[in-house]
């Protein structure tokens, strides 16, 4: 015969089991007491605003648009720039989540330079939330004035039958300038020879002087010249025209809609940042970005504002790293 298992041992268990599941889940809300307490007395002390590039950049111009609005926030703006925006990226990531420390996050720092960088000790995708989009800076296509190209087609049929023959500058390897140069000569089906410099004023310089012939670069670098007739502007290389050059086509326009790139700049939290934190900023930020003060400033940055919050600017994020991803193994750069 089978022996029957005690009725009173058994209840007992369970009742010990019942108390122990208790005891945790008491355990457990007692630690995250605390946590929901500092999310609800979030921000109890100054943000720090960490920007990758020196002072008086558009990053860090941007940085301290959103600094000094009116959002509640009493932020901090950290210039740390260096090594394509790397070293600001990885302090951010290795900073705690409680949301005290926010990236301007940069088409470099978050979609293309894992691809040109072989070292990176962070991961874009791993270490960081996707919080708001700021503003969207397309490319112009320049030429020197003095060469007779009036338009994007008589460049590329020159290209075509002159291989190697133009000279394209950029404000260094792996920059926004260069990827966008790169990009366009893998969709026009022509090859230019690229000339690197340490920024943009060096080669912009140059392209006046006709050392080159050349470049793909921010309106904020090249407006005032090709106002001025000194620089040619075929294309822009974003979705819309801008409003200082309306008769200047958008490279779609000009016959190449899959060259169209831009630079673009966002927020960015380290990841496992708690979500009410990031959503009192997603507010914040688009907020500022209905600010017509705020709006006219991005304009005069050449940008447009980049009105992408949570899942949308994520998505967004990811299609860049893609199509970075394929531009920059065509075209085979490196920067390691």
């Amino acid at each position: 015969m089978t022996p029957r298992t005690p009725l009173i041992p058994t209840l007992a268990a369970r009742a010990s089991a019942g108390v122990r599941a208790l005891l945790l889940t008491c355990g457990a809300l007692a630690l995250a007491a605390p946590a929901a307490l500092a999310v609800n007395a979030y921000p109890s002390r100054p943000v720090t605003l960490v920007v990758p590039g020196p002072p008086g950049g558009i990053t860090d111009q941007l940085g301290r648009l959103v600094a000094a609005s009116d959002h509640g926030v009493r932020v901090v703006v950290d210039n740390r720039p260096g090594a394509g925006g790397n070293l600001a990226t990885e302090l951010v990531a290795r900073a705690e989540p409680d949301g005290y420390t926010v990236l301007m996050g940069t088409q470099g720092t978050m979609a293309s330079n894992q691809f040109l960088y072989k070292s990176l000790r962070f991961d874009p995708a791993r270490d960081f939330v996707a919080a708001h989009g700021l503003v969207s800076i397309p490319n112009l296509l320049v030429v020197n004035g003095k060469l007779p190209y009036q338009s994007v087609r008589e460049l590329v049929a020159y290209a075509k039958g002159h291989p190697g023959k133009l000279t394209v500058s950029s404000a260094g390897n792996g920059t926004g300038s260069h990827l966008a140069g790169e990009l366009f000569q893998t969709l026009a089906g022509v090859k230019f020879v690229h000339v690197p410099y340490k920024g943009s004023a060096p080669s912009i310089n140059d392209l006046l002087a006709g050392q080159v012939d050349l470049t793909f670069d921010y309106p904020a670098s090249t407006l005032t010249q090709v106002q001025a007739g000194k620089l040619r502007a075929l294309a822009v290389t974003g979705a819309s025209r801008l409003p200082a050059l309306p008769q200047v086509p958008t490279i779609a326009e000009a016959g190449y809609p899959g060259a169209e790139s831009t630079s673009w700049i966002g927020l960015f939290f380290p990841a496992r940042t708690p979500a009410p934190v990031v959503a009192k900023w997603q507010a914040a930020v688009t907020r500022v970005l209905k600010d017509p003060a705020a709006v006219e400033a991005i304009h005069r940055m050449g940008g447009v504002p980049l009105a992408l919050s949570g899942d949308a600017f994520g998505d967004f994020v990811r299609a860049e790293r893609t199509k970075w991803k394929t531009t920059i193994e065509r075209a085979g750069a490196t920067l390691d």
